[in-house]
């Protein structure tokens, strides 16, 4: 079993920035994939961004790229999801993820198995 606790979030106004962080634990969490989803009332979540085990590889949102920036500390088992150039789409409910990656010719795809609880990011006009 692998935990998940997020913080970071908060509010925000157009074009400021936010650092979420995602802390894991459980025996075997450093071995998988990590990332971020998002999701607002009435849609479905979606992906943000995710990193490979080793953090060799990344991929993000088109929504996002250019704007987001994941990283992983290994040795804290952590992810952190930078969000520079925020705007009000962005305003969501981010959730962390664990679980496996896919590296294909159009991006990384993210099979999550394990979500933490999530924390708001209200971005104002």
């Amino acid at each position: 079993q692998v935990q998940l606790v997020e913080s970071g979030g908060g509010l925000v106004q157009t074009g400021g920035s936010l650092r979420l962080s995602c802390a894991a634990s459980g025996r075997t969490s450093s071995s998988y994939a990590m990332g971020w989803f998002r999701q607002t009332p009435g849609k479905e979540r979606e992906f943000v961004g995710g990193i490979t085990w080793n953090g060799d590889n990344t991929d993000y949102a088109d929504s996002v790229k250019g704007r987001f920036h994941i990283s992983r500390d290994i040795a804290k088992n952590t992810v952190y999801l930078q969000m520079n150039g925020l705007k009000p789409e962005d305003t969501a409910v981010y959730f962390c993820t664990a679980g496996s990656a896919t590296l294909t010719t159009q991006g990384m795809i993210l099979t999550p198995r394990y979500w933490g609880q999530g924390t708001q990011v209200t971005v104002s006009s």
